[in-house]
């Protein structure tokens, strides 16, 4: 049976939801408050959560979201406000929730959504059953090739993975350098039927243009000047198993043209040949280039990119996904205290603060390499913040995001630092710190799709301070 939880501080809303439910077959709990619905989330897992956006402390709708994010990753979430909002609904959309609705509400409407996030809500069961054999099959793997982080982009990811895995369709993998693209690849490739057979990776940027065609396809004696006997390709060793080809867009044009026969025929020939022969390898391409424009260039054919993009994964950057980085940074810890043997039990919270706010412009690649410096040159049990790189200076081109200035120093700061966009008129072109604070806040909140706990912490006060500070200047998101 469909369960469903209603919040609301409105006892007539409860009323009025929990009856039409329950005349709809569905098990329904109605609370009044965020602190009443944690106490049913820990005990109960749930299919859909209907919240009000606007609930007093210590939980907001959207904080409720969160909550529920974190206990019942499956149940779907719709938001409910009578304060009908564009800015709250992308905030309640960004954030995860399955839909919005605004009240006084339209029954149709009602049962519509509950029915279609009930089934979202199985769906997603499934799903996340697929996702822990998925976990089950990496723990058993090499632990450098597993893909981790728990982040929604990042589940997502792994989703579309296993899914991709069990078809031998060609895969495009696409994202910036140092993401984990050959990762993914692996990942493809062991949740795979081809599990059992050769996984062969080629990184194309390293093979020179004129020795391309030999090392894909192979060769036969006397091919070519140094030819002297006959050679297999890379194509024939991943028989029956998977060819990974990263940097695709390093290839020439003559081998792209027999990349595009083996795709299309799947058949290949040996440079100096006369015959073809079949080759029953999955390719999986990857690139950190933008295809689509190496095309213009006339340097990557347009055929070739519509056979290789018939599936697309897409690694979001580190960047996309700052949740993952204490995750990330404490599993690159072990591994290397696992290999140096020196003690390290973990990171200061300064240092955890620090690896946060950094842009990461190098992403998993370089977080990996700033662990494993830190970790070897820290002198004590415990990783320190000045044990670890010169993050300040890196992640300072377009890539990086600014981080947020502490509040408490919003007045310590020359005005041409904090106002760079005013014009210098006048007394008149300059707001007070009131408005400035208000500004920063407003910023903070949209940064963190209105969730106050991270918010907070951004801003560098407490939970408590934000709350007054938000009721006082009337913010509402």
């Amino acid at each position: 049976m469909t369960r469903i939880l209603v919040i609301d501080d409105q006892s007539s809303i409860l009323e009025f939801l929990a009856s039409l439910f329950r005349e709809e077959g569905y098990a329904v709990d109605a609370v009044p408050d965020g602190a009443k619905a944690r106490e049913f989330l820990e005990k109960v897992d749930y299919d859909v959560v209907f919240t009000d956006l606007r609930l007093g402390y210590p939980y907001d709708g959207l904080e409720v979201l969160e909550m529920v994010k974190s206990l019942r990753p499956r149940a779907q979430v719709l938001i409910m406000t009578a304060f009908s909002s564009v800015q709250s609904s992308v905030l309640a959309m960004k954030a995860g929730a399955y839909d919005y609705i605004t009240k006084p509400f339209n029954r149709e409407e009602l049962l519509l959504l509950a029915a279609r996030a009930a089934e979202r809500a199985q769906l997603d069961g499934r799903l996340r059953t697929l996702e822990d054999q998925v976990k089950r099959d990496s723990a058993s793997a090499d632990d450098t090739t597993q893909i981790l982080g728990s982040s929604p982009e990042m589940v997502g990811l792994m989703r579309l993975v296993a899914q991709v895995a069990r078809t031998d369709s060609t895969v495009l993998v696409t994202g910036e350098s140092g993401t984990g693209k050959e990762l993914v690849a692996q990942a493809i490739h062991q949740l795979s039927p081809r599990s059992e057979r050769p996984f062969v990776a080629v990184n194309c940027g390293a093979i020179p243009e004129n020795l391309q065609e030999s090392e894909f396809f192979g060769h036969v004696q006397g091919a070519f000047t140094g030819a002297i006997r006959n050679k297999v390709g890379l194509f024939q060793h991943a028989d029956t198993g998977t060819l990974f080809l990263d940097e695709i867009g390093e290839t020439s044009l003559a081998s792209q043209v027999k990349l595009l026969r083996f795709l299309q025929s799947g058949e290949v020939r040996k440079v100096g040949g006369t015959r073809s022969e079949l080759v029953n390898a999955r390719l999986v391409a990857a690139t950190n280039r933008d295809l689509v424009t190496l095309i213009a260039e006339k340097e990557f054919r347009e055929d070739l990119y519509y056979r290789l993009n018939i599936i697309h994964v897409e690694v979001p950057p580190l960047r996309a996904r700052r949740g993952d980085v204490d995750e990330l940074a404490k599993y690159f810890l072990t591994r290397t205290v696992r290999k140096l043997g020196n003690g390290v039990t973990g990171f200061s919270s300064d240092a955890l603060d620090r690896l946060r706010k950094h842009s990461w412009p190098g992403n998993v690649r370089e977080l990996e390499n700033a662990v494993e410096r830190a970790v070897t040159l820290c002198r004590g049990r415990t990783v320190e913040a000045g044990d670890l790189p010169a993050l300040s200076r890196l992640g300072t081109g377009s890539s990086a995001r600014q981080e947020l200035p502490d509040l408490e120093k919003l007045n310590e700061r020359p005005a041409p630092v904090l106002l760079p966009d005013f014009a210098l008129g006048g007394p008149e072109a300059f707001p007070s710190l009131r408005d400035l604070e208000h500004q920063h806040i407003e910023q903070a909140l949209l940064l963190f799709a209105g969730n106050r706990t991270r918010a907070s912490a951004a801003l560098g006060i407490s939970k408590a301070t934000l709350w007054r500070k938000i009721k006082s200047y009337g913010i509402n998101l």
